[in-house]
């Protein structure tokens, strides 16, 4: 076991707890399933304890601690907000953040039954989250660029995928086209930065909450606007872009083509998980294919 696998248990998640923030050390720790960077414990009924696992640096948590307190109040649905920091110790060498709890059941383990108003819900949110972000926020690294300058990722997860030659063009020809879009021009807004099943949470057969906000970065819309499609049943992506309301045609094709790349991604993760690969998720592969058929009928 390396240094970057150390072994996350209740016992220790408890012990923690006595030594930095007894008070809560008497509340039930229940392992959340999932979870690669970052491990998930609930803590008692309302809060959750974010543990950093396979993230080489404690980035991710530090920005969630310093922005989700400023973005939380004025979202329409419930994030997970920091309310305790866990600092590293000879015990557990790494950081963590015990958080509020966002109940509800990942995507990507339920369902949405009520289109439409998942789709008046998630563009609610995005347009609360989607505004002018200050000049210190954190700027994107491995996404929000252009679709044309990544490329290189989309046709790797292209080829690991291997789709048949019909289904190969129709992605590469929704690819083109978001390549081909106009750039963002507009203000670098707040945007959540990875907007896939296992990072919403549903109830009652609608969207009721966000998480996991480490990848949250100010840059191009279009990056969450992809969730019309990855997130939203077939049919819901013209109502969702038109209760939003500010996406133009140009967004609208880049968000297309990144929803593809990101349909590919999913697909990959499920057949690494078939093949029993570390991180793999079997269930994701049929969810990532769902998505790409909604992707390629449009909007």
């Amino acid at each position: 076991m390396t240094d970057t696998e150390i072994e996350i248990t209740a016992d220790l998640v408890r012990d923690l707890l006595r030594e930095q923030h007894p008070d809560l050390a008497g509340l039930a720790v229940r392992e959340v399933a999932g979870g690669w960077g970052n491990q998930m414990w609930r803590l008692g009924d309302e809060l959750a304890v974010r543990m950093q696992r396979m993230d080489p640096t404690p980035e991710l948590q530090l920005k969630e601690r310093r922005w989700l307190p400023v973005l939380a109040p004025r979202l329409p649905l419930p994030v997970p907000t920091p309310v305790r920091f866990g600092q590293p110790s000879a015990r557990f060498p790494k950081h963590w953040t015990v958080m509020t709890w966002v109940p509800g059941e990942p995507l990507d383990l339920g369902s949405i039954s009520r289109g439409a108003h998942a789709a008046d819900t998630l563009a609610g949110f995005l347009r609360a989250l989607h505004v002018a972000a200050p000049a210190d926020a954190p700027v994107a690294r491995d996404r929000g660029a252009h679709p044309r300058d990544c490329t290189d990722g989309f046709e790797n997860f292209l080829q690991a995928v291997a789709p048949d030659d019909d289904l190969a063009a129709e992605i590469r020809a929704v690819w083109d086209e978001a390549v081909a879009a106009a750039a963002w021009e507009g203000p670098a807004v707040w945007v959540h930065g990875d907007l896939h099943p296992a990072n919403v949470v549903v109830a009652d057969g609608t969207l009721s909450g966000v998480v996991d906000f480490g990848d949250m970065f100010a840059g191009d819309p279009a990056w969450d606007l992809a969730a019309a499609w990855v997130l939203l049943p077939a049919g819901a992506a013209s109502r969702f872009f038109d209760a939003y309301g500010r996406a133009d045609d140009a967004a609208i094709l880049r968000a297309r083509g990144l929803a593809a790349m990101k349909c590919l991604f999913l697909m990959l993760m499920g057949r690494n998980g078939d093949r029993g690969l570390p991180g793999g998720k079997p269930h994701w592969g049929p969810v990532g294919r769902a998505a790409l058929d909604r992707v390629l009928k449009g909007v």
